[in-house]
């Protein structure tokens, strides 16, 4: 699966958000600053030919729909990433953001309850 530019993710963002839409649609779903109609039609349209989504006509205007499941794209972003930057070790990511102080040891606790609850269902 093809990296995606800061661009192309954030279109990606309101498709998977809105579940697909027209453009315009799209747009109207932007929190804050929105770009331009022509800067995010000439995305979606990068998008779809990555195949990332893919068209359905309706009369004469197109609405755009995910082909690819926010959490498939999730799951290959985040194991490059530890991949590249964490010599492939989740227990080197969670170190670093505790070193950094954006994960506190309540927080810590937490996953760990998460983890231990997936186990026991």
């Amino acid at each position: 699966m093809e990296k995606l530019t800061i661009q192309e993710e954030e279109a990606m963002q309101l498709v998977w958000r809105n579940g697909g839409g027209f453009v315009k649609e799209l747009l109207d779903s932007m929190d804050g600053e929105k770009v331009p109609y022509t800067t995010l039609a000439s995305t979606l349209a990068k998008l779809k030919t990555k195949g990332y989504v893919k068209t359905v006509r309706y009369a004469n205007a197109y609405r755009y729909e995910p082909l690819i499941v926010e959490e498939d794209y999730k799951k290959a972003f985040m194991n490059g990433f530890v991949n590249n930057y964490f010599r492939n070790s989740y227990k080197e990511l969670v170190s670093f953001f505790a070193r950094e102080e954006k994960i506190s040891a309540a927080e810590l606790d937490e996953i760990l309850d998460m983890i231990r609850n997936e186990r026991n269902q």
